[in-house]
């Protein structure tokens, strides 16, 4: 999805983005009838920002604490790295653009994008300086082996059988780094042929130092210039990094409260009817978050809720799904995510709730508007239901 959007929208994207309508481009799923007013829209940013951090792109990689499963920030991306002394190639570059043109589109049109990216990126958008820290938050071990090797130097500087130790260990080594990503790069110029000894160690240390924290600097650069090419640059200096990653990608978790707020209910349902007291249940005392996402977008398209109430262009409803009482405990929901609208069956239970929400969050997130699905019996079997968005 991502590789189609960047062809058809990022030469025109520096203006088309900045329109006032809403809704910037119109999506149209290939052997679905679904018409777009805003739904399949919403789900394609949706389906682009899952692409972009993902291994179907070449343009991010999970962090190194990720890949380890160690540390923190396990499921936070960051951008791919290339080689220190080549040129990254211009097809990248302009994707990287776009995708900073995409955040500036969430900052004007406020269609919050799901990226799950690494502090150390929306720092260096607003340019705030990067540390140690932010890198060590990515990549635990990134600085383990200089920082002990310092401290046994400094610590065992006179010492002839320490030295004669730490030699034997450094005369493996030369002015390279490995790199986030994985491939080995030099740090200077034929680095690959310089042995680091203790003479040289403090200046290895700096050259190591100095790749890391500017590992991602050209390809964030990128992503900058597309950003600013839709929301100009003296504006976004005003924020910090955690405030511009909130404007872009909205709250990280979902505010059941906030969207309670902005619901209105139709046929013989109300605040205070079973089955909606018992939707609320479940979305804020037995949902976790990435099922609350999924609730989300399969009744809107999108993953994250408005960060205010005037920010909701279009209120949540809930509307009964009137059928006969022998398949109502079988039947799944049915959304309408152009109208943000949820058809709920009466469930006699919470728990049959819960199961048939689950089942269907989980497993039934297409998008599609063929009548014909929309009106065929509902089976008691789940495995053969089939709810649908439009």
């Amino acid at each position: 999805m991502f590789l189609q959007a960047f062809k058809q929208l990022y030469q025109n994207a520096h203006t088309t983005f900045r329109q006032e309508h809403e809704q910037v481009w119109r999506a149209q799923y290939l052997g679905m009838h679904s018409t777009d007013q805003g739904g399949p829209f919403r789900d394609s940013v949706t389906c682009i920002c899952s692409d972009v951090c993902s291994t179907r792109l070449s343009l991010f990689i999970l962090c190194p604490n990720g890949r380890t499963n160690i540390g923190l920030n396990n499921d936070r991306w960051i951008p791919n790295t290339y080689p220190p002394n080549a040129s990254i190639p211009i097809r990248i570059k302009q994707q990287y653009q776009f995708i900073g043109q995409l955040m500036g589109m969430a900052i004007r049109k406020k269609h919050y994008l799901y990226l799950k990216f690494s502090s150390l990126l929306w720092k260096q958008l607003v340019r705030e300086q990067i540390t140690i820290e932010d890198i060590e938050n990515i990549d635990v071990q990134s600085f383990t082996m200089i920082n002990e090797m310092e401290k046994t130097i400094k610590q065992n500087n006179s010492s002839i059988d320490t030295n004669e130790f730490l030699s034997s260990i450094l005369d493996e080594l030369r002015f390279e780094v490995v790199s986030s990503n994985g491939p080995t790069y030099e740090l200077v110029p034929n680095g690959k042929h310089i042995p680091i000894a203790i003479s040289n160690f403090k200046d290895y240390c700096s050259c190591y130092r100095e790749y890391r924290l500017n590992e991602f600097h050209r390809q964030i650069e990128c992503i900058r210039q597309g950003l600013y090419s839709v929301v100009p640059g003296y504006f976004l200096v005003l924020f910090t990094a955690s405030e511009l990653e909130e404007m872009i990608c909205g709250k990280g978790e979902m505010d059941v409260e906030l969207l309670k707020r902005n619901t209105s209910y139709g046929g013989h349902y109300n605040k205070d009817s079973p089955s909606i007291q018992r939707l609320w249940t479940i979305l804020r005392e037995i949902f976790n978050e990435e099922q609350k996402k999924l609730f989300l977008k399969f009744v809107w398209g999108r993953c994250t809720l408005p960060n205010c109430d005037d920010d909701f262009g279009t209120k949540f409803r809930i509307e009964p799904y009137i059928l006969s009482n022998e398949f109502i405990d079988g039947a799944l929901p049915r959304a309408h995510t152009c109208t943000f609208v949820l058809d709920l069956p009466d469930y006699s239970t919470i728990d049959i709730m819960y199961d048939r929400l689950n089942y269907a969050i989980t497993y039934c997130s297409s998008i599609d508007g063929d009548g014909n699905m929309n009106e065929a019996p509902i089976s008691t079997d789940l495995e053969s239901d089939s709810a649908t968005e439009e």
